[in-house]
């Protein structure tokens, strides 16, 4: 019966979607690359959050979030790219295997990109909250703003939501084409669609040039990884530890 639907080469009454490897109308495949941008986003903001709070509290120079986790990106792409393309182009299953394996692969490293993102993000969170008594004026102000306490829970919201879409590809195609997970319309339009609009809102509401200024206004970034200060529009008299209060 299936042998019917060999030679479709789009959805038609003859070659209905059911007959796909997904079951339905598929996604426009370029939406994983759209997916980098975002991520490629986050990593950005972490450079900028550390330039502003002190970058003697992070486990890495700052200017290397982006380098690094981007980097790793890029190589979650090529992978899924090259995967993609040798699955799509198979005629062969020992073709198609290796394909799906690159594909696997190009996804599992980005998850894994994205944990490590996540765990040095919290550690660095941690060791700042543990020294905010030394914050500058002007950060200190910046951190109990309410603008930047949303912008962070948006950033972090971003962040999970396209951590869950990356971990939902890799159960969809952990059992190979056509299996239940992948024809499974609802779980992909929750896990796949719903996580994307809830990461594009998060990083278009709480956009940084509107919730965290210091961002916008840095425009030059020092060879050792620190701020220009002639960017910066803080005041010299602002540049003063804020005195510790005991209760």
């Amino acid at each position: 019966m299936a042998d019917r639907y060999e030679n479709c080469t789009q959805v038609t009454p003859e070659c209905p979607s059911e007959a796909t490897i997904y079951g339905y109308y598929p996604n426009l495949g370029a939406n994983v690359f759209f997916l980098a941008f975002f991520a490629a986003g986050i990593y950005l903001t972490l450079k900028h959050l550390i330039l502003t709070f002190g970058e003697e509290h992070s486990r890495l120079r700052a200017r290397w979030y982006t380098w690094i986790f981007i980097g790793c990106d890029l190589l979650s792409l090529i992978l899924q790219g090259a995967g993609g393309g040798t699955a799509a182009t198979a005629n062969t299953y020992d073709t198609q295997k290796i394909g799906n394996d690159l594909m696997m692969t190009g996804i599992a490293w980005q998850v894994f990109t994205l944990l490590v993102f996540a765990i040095l993000a919290g550690d660095y969170a941690r060791r700042s909250y543990n020294h905010r008594a030394n914050l500058t004026t002007a950060g200190a102000r910046i951190a109990h703003g309410l603008r930047f306490k949303a912008f962070v829970v948006g950033l972090f919201l971003a962040w999970l939501t396209i951590f869950v879409r990356c971990v939902y590809r890799i159960a969809e195609m952990a059992n190979g084409w056509k299996n239940e997970i992948m024809q499974d319309e609802t779980d992909f339009i929750v896990l796949e669609g719903v996580m994307i609009v809830i990461a594009t809102a998060c990083l278009t509401i709480f956009h940084p040039g509107f919730c965290f200024k210091p961002m916008q206004m840095r425009k030059k970034v020092a060879p050792n990884g620190l701020a220009d200060e002639k960017d910066m529009t803080t005041p010299e008299s602002e540049l003063s530890p804020v005195p510790e209060h005991r209760v």
